[in-house]
């Protein structure tokens, strides 16, 4: 089947496969060469571009239930495909939102650090870098040489790890070829996941897992066939690219805050 739509990479976390190890977090920051502090007791200053959550029902014991949620960007499109809520505000252009992978960039040599972007980031996204990288001993030699690392005074946040995507192209240009294969583009997170919770591919190829996993019934507004999927505060219509999926009820209400005893909101539009 030959694939003509634009690309729209995203990512699906099965949250009922994810125990919280935390290795996609260091993953990420290995990967992405995520500066860390001494002491990361404050969380206000400590960066992490993959943060993974702690759920739980609030039941008391026996009927507790806890579940572990990894929070990357959430590449949002926005209610208007490229009119994610970071990209709208950002005066000086150092965020935007590409047509061609769907995936919102962050230009540190732009980013004058107004932080409009954080304040406008419903998921608690993006990172302000109050100093400049300070590396262990010995450290600096193993840095990523793919990834430039940020300066203080510019805000960063997860890139799907773009620079893969880059070299993918590449890779496939010299072979004379315009796509790229599924798995020549994978985030750092998802191989090494050792629960196989995240899958990550184009959006809008029927031949990637994602699409499968998260199939659209256009019927029904766009929302994933898939009973059991779901997207973090979907009532802001944001318009993210991370599905989660989860067969517990309490789960996927919790995505979306939802309170006891609350009115079924309208579930808005899924753009595909």
């Amino acid at each position: 089947m030959k694939h003509k739509k634009a690309q729209r990479f995203g990512m699906v976390i099965d949250l009922d496969k994810c125990t919280g190890c935390g290795s996609c977090m260091v993953a990420c920051m290995a990967e992405n060469n995520v500066p860390f502090r001494k002491d990361e007791s404050n969380k206000r200053l400590s960066i992490t571009w993959m943060h993974v959550y702690r759920l739980t029902n609030g039941k008391s014991f026996p009927d507790t239930d806890i579940c572990y949620l990894p929070r990357p960007c959430m590449q949002c499109a926005g209610q208007h495909e490229g009119h994610s809520p970071c990209v709208s505000v950002c005066p000086a252009i150092a965020t935007d939102y590409s047509m061609e992978t769907g995936i919102v960039s962050q230009i540190y040599t732009r980013c004058f650090g107004c932080r409009y972007c954080m304040a406008s980031c419903p998921y608690h996204a993006r990172y302000f870098n109050w100093w400049d990288p300070i590396w262990p001993d010995g450290m600096e030699k193993y840095l990523s040489p793919n990834v430039s690392p940020r300066m203080r005074g510019v805000v960063e946040k997860c890139s799907f790890c773009f620079h893969r995507y880059q070299l993918a192209k590449e890779k496939a240009y010299m072979e004379g070829r315009r796509d790229i294969k599924e798995n020549e583009y994978q985030t750092a997170c998802t191989q090494v996941c050792p629960a196989n919770a995240i899958t990550f591919g184009d959006l809008n190829n029927p031949n990637h897992a994602v699409y499968n996993m998260v199939e659209p019934d256009h019927k029904h507004g766009g929302r994933p066939k898939n009973p059991h999927a779901f997207r973090l505060l979907e009532r802001l219509g944001t318009n993210p690219k991370v599905y989660y999926l989860s067969s517990r009820d309490w789960v996927r209400k919790a995505g979306d805050n939802h309170l006891k005893n609350e009115k079924k909101v309208k579930e808005p539009v899924h753009h595909g």
